[in-house]
């Protein structure tokens, strides 16, 4: 077993342990894709066991693809055979065999949230609520946020403490925009991303003979990537894996940065509990970073409560000190992270993908941008519009998924004017409300349109519906290119981009060019049994942004958030924007919770880097149109001072601006000081502080206050609130002012102005 011979202790252990619940604590850049892949290779090879009995969940596309053919490496065509991908991709895959026990069609369409955004904002129109309050993004990731902790919004309505909840908030028809978007989803035979797991667990709950046929055909269940699960995720894999409990999850609970997205930490901070037979193993042994590196990131990651101790730790060599650069302003940091690049390319013949730029929030891009703009350094923005959000790609698959299914109400309304063809908004709403009041479906409406609509619309409904109804053959009879190239062409969307010779124009046009060469490589792979639209439809609909890459310059320096930067890792990392408020942000910092995620997602920046690490901070920044001052981040103190060094370029003789933190009483404060001087940040005079209100100034009804809002107060001047509690009748606002600091105000008698 030569495949064995190249792990080390842990990892062989992790290979070979293979019967029984077994938990691997996989530390950043300890080979945990390897473990994982070999794993599976072993089950194969050396017990035999049938490729069609495993179970592989990943967190992308892209990650399951390598496991895939590392797998095939080992064991050859038999890896094709394993169930693998991501969480979506597996379930919506037994969804479609099953779909009929749940009502829906085997087609069914999958909802992205643009998707889901624009059904939530028609539904709050018919409502007649206020679009301001009940905005598209809050309403969906609430609903996300219940079906990923299972509940439907049966139990929403029922659950008096969730409408408690939500009249609190100022959005009490929260429940029943649910229902309806639930409800509508259905008619339309459309589940959104969350569905394809709540309706999992809804299968396996509701049919006991299909959850014991899974069961049985999976044999050994496997999840990387266990910190990110959700409740969802978490109930599905432990029912799989009830009967013969050979589950093994591969996780850092150090890299659990997604309770936003719904991921529980929990999870796997007590898997233990679930199954007391459990085997941890613990991959400790670094092979990405020097031991600078690796140190430093121990020194911060410590400092958190909650965590499964470990103790990483790397041969490589000490490596270069990690390099503080502080900056007058976001924009001289811009241009002092492009310099160091460029000179860096210079001095040590690297190229711009030896480069990584990680920020907290994309708004930090701009000033970057420019910097290496102006520099020539070609870069990419990872986790930006991707391929299949473009609005001419978005125009096209809409075609495409209405011919599929004519239940998608989305995708109707997409199409049904586009080209134009004289059927405006308010016919739209004619046909929607006649389907309504008929108890039928949009598409009956469509085909009868001379009897429900009547007049010069009908005669444009019923050349639409010619259209849709040749596009429904051609689905059914060609395979998924000669499908899209006809619905391209006689759509008259290509045309219409064509015949547009501007730049823009002509990147529109290549554009909907490669959606069909990628339907073209779709047809031509191998690996693709069936060649109809509705499996390419549900190809794309799952991929994720990392999957995006669709042949771009592979030499450019890589910008991304740190969210997004999670699983790879860069020769050299520059982490920007190391200021309070910003990294922490001034959302993560009213728990212990919220703080320790924070410091989780230090920690996996920290950890991207293999040779050089670069941080920075600036003294003043814009933030929301002001210019702010800034001070260090705390995390800069998490990290040992042993391990820091200022850059050359940026030494002053005066006082460290880390020195005032925590009454620079601490020893980095005293050792950044002695061994840096960096310059301090002045401090404002008290007439600094004063604040004249604006002009418009007029205090704001403070029931609708939320976390996130920017406020104006008449004395503390402009700031945005972190958290709102509630004791006993009284209602409390945390609000970091820009000038003023940090102030919690009692909103029964606070003046604040709301600034949308």
């Amino acid at each position: 077993m030569s495949y064995l011979d190249g792990l080390n202790k842990p990892q062989r252990e992790a290979v070979e342990t293979t019967e029984g619940p077994a938990m691997i604590i996989a530390g950043a850049g300890s080979g945990k894709t390897r473990v994982l892949t070999y794993r599976i290779a072993h089950l194969i090879k050396y017990h035999q066991v049938d490729p069609f009995s495993i179970l592989a969940l990943t967190f992308t596309n892209k990650a399951a693809r390598e496991m895939r053919e590392r797998i095939e490496g080992v064991v050859g065509n038999d890896a094709r055979n394993i169930w693998m991908g991501t969480f979506h991709s597996v379930f919506s895959r037994i969804l479609r065999a099953e779909a009929h026990l749940l009502g829906y069609p085997s087609h069914f369409t999958i909802y992205d949230s643009d998707d889901s955004k624009s059904l939530i904002k028609n539904i709050v129109k018919a409502m007649g609520l206020d679009d301001k309050v009940y905005k598209p993004n809050v309403v969906l990731n609430r609903i996300s946020s219940a079906k990923n902790r299972l509940v439907s919004w049966q139990e929403y309505n029922r659950n008096p403490i969730y409408a408690a909840d939500d009249n609190e908030n100022g959005k009490p028809e929260m429940g029943k925009i649910y229902k309806e978007y639930c409800q509508r989803c259905f008619k339309a035979d459309a589940m959104d991303f969350d569905d394809l797991l709540f309706n999992t667990n809804v299968l396996f709950r509701d049919h006991i003979d299909v959850l014991n046929k899974y069961q049985q055909r999976f044999r050994y269940v496997m999840v990387d990537e266990f910190q990110d699960t959700n409740i969802s995720q978490y109930v599905i894999t432990k029912k799989l894996a009830a009967v013969r409990r050979n589950i093994a999850v591969v996780g850092d609970d150090a890299q659990s940065i997604y309770a936003f997205r719904g991921a529980d930490i929990q999870n796997i901070l007590n898997f233990e509990k679930d199954y007391p037979e459990l085997k941890v193993i613990k991959l400790e042994q670094n092979y990405r970073s020097t031991k600078n590196i690796v140190n430093a990131a121990n020194s911060v990651i410590s400092k958190n409560q909650n965590q499964l101790r470990k103790s990483v730790w790397t041969d490589n060599n000490e490596g270069d000190l990690i390099e503080v650069i502080k900056a007058t302003s976001d924009n001289e940091e811009g241009k002092l992270v492009a310099s160091a690049i460029f000179e860096s390319k210079v001095t040590n013949q690297e190229r711009n993908s030896d480069f990584a730029i990680l920020y907290r929030t994309n708004s930090q891009s701009r000033a970057l941008e420019e910097a290496l703009r102006k520099n020539n350094i070609k870069y990419k923005i990872v986790g930006g519009l991707s391929f299949y959000q473009r609005k001419e790609i978005k125009d096209i698959l809409a075609y495409i998924r209405y011919s599929v299914n004519q239940s998608d109400e989305q995708a109707f309304r997409r199409i049904i004017n586009l080209p134009k063809r004289g059927i405006g908004p308010t016919t739209v709403d004619k046909i929607v409300v006649a389907a309504a009041e008929n108890n039928t479906t949009i598409w009956n409406v469509l085909e009868n349109a001379q009897h429900f609509i009547g007049g010069r619309s009908a005669t444009a409904i019923d050349q639409f519906v010619t259209l849709i109804k040749s596009f429904m053959i051609s689905i059914e009879k060609r395979d998924a290119f000669e499908a899209a190239s006809l619905i391209a062409k006689n759509s008259g969307l290509l045309k219409e981009l064509y015949d547009d010779k501007t730049i823009e124009g002509r990147n529109r046009y290549e554009n909907v060019q490669e959606l069909l060469n990628g339907i073209k490589e779709f047809v031509d792979n191998p690996e693709n049994e069936d060649k109809q639209m509705a499996s390419f439809l549900q190809d794309i609909a799952l991929l994720t942004d990392a999957d995006n890459e669709k042949g771009e310059d592979k030499d450019v320096v890589t910008m991304m958030t740190i969210h997004m930067s999670k699983g790879l890792e860069f020769k050299n990392v520059f982490l920007v924007g190391m200021e309070e408020d910003l990294f922490p942000s001034q959302m993560m910092i009213s728990s212990r919770q919220d703080l320790e995620e924070e410091r989780r997602l230090f920690y996996v920046a920290v950890t991207r880097a293999e040779k050089k690490l670069y941080m920075s901070y600036a003294l003043t920044r814009y933030r929301f149109g002001r210019l702010k001052t800034c001070e260090p981040s705390r995390f800069l103190e998490d990290i040992d001072s042993h391990f820091l060094k200022a850059s050359h370029k940026f030494k002053s003789t005066e006082a460290s601006p880390l020195a005032t933190l925590n009454g620079g009483n601490s020893s980095f404060s005293k050792s950044f000081v002695r061994n840096n001087k960096v310059a301090a940040r002045p401090q404002p005079s008290p007439n600094a502080l004063l604040h004249k209100p604006s002009g418009n100034f007029k205090p704001s009804d403070t029931s609708r206050l939320e976390v996130g809002m920017k406020v104006e107060h008449p004395k503390f001047g402009f700031g945005n609130v972190t958290k709102i509690e509630i004791q006993g009748i009284n209602k409390k606002a945390h609000i970091s002012f820009d000038k003023a600091g940090d102030k919690t105000l009692l909103l029964s008698f606070a003046k604040l102005m709301i600034h949308e």
